[in-house]
């Protein structure tokens, strides 16, 4: 992928609403020229979708919660893995290394969204041990990594 590429989709990534002229002025092409290109990154899968970036605290979702997941393999991972991908309070599910199997990310409206989300997967008895970390506060959050131009 050539650096042109990258600094749009660094701009798109920043605002998916900037206008075809702005990102030209930026990158030194024409409105037509980069919405080609984009076209062309839509088709090759490097941009997947635009979208908008809400406050889940405006949305009444304000804790994040991280948990960690030890799988009992007896219910199926596949199985797992759709009963994740369903589940709306889930924002990220990562396969990891070490003593658990999954990290997941998810929003709720309270502490008792987080005990209904864990009632869930152990009623999946997807479950074979957990952990449970509520984050505090957010430093740093982002959705992709941003290039220097």
């Amino acid at each position: 992928m050539e650096i042109l590429d990258r600094k749009i989709i660094s701009l798109l990534a920043e605002d998916s609403r900037r206008s075809l002229a702005s990102i030209g002025e930026v990158v030194g092409l024409s409105a037509s020229a980069v919405n080609e290109r984009i076209r062309r990154l839509v088709a090759i899968g490097a941009i997947r979708r635009f979208t908008v970036d809400a406050d889940p605290s405006a949305l009444g979702l304000p804790i994040t919660t991280f948990l960690l997941v030890a799988l009992n393999y007896d219910a199926g991972e596949d199985a797992f893995k759709a009963a994740i991908n369903a589940h709306p309070a889930v924002l990220e599910c990562h396969h990891v290394t070490g003593s658990w199997s999954y990290m997941l990310k998810i929003r709720t409206a309270d502490l008792a969204g987080i005990e209904a989300f864990l009632a869930d997967l152990k009623a999946g008895r997807f479950v074979a041990r957990s952990e449970t970390m509520i984050a505090l506060s957010t430093a740093c959050e982002r959705s992709f990594v941003q290039m220097e131009m």
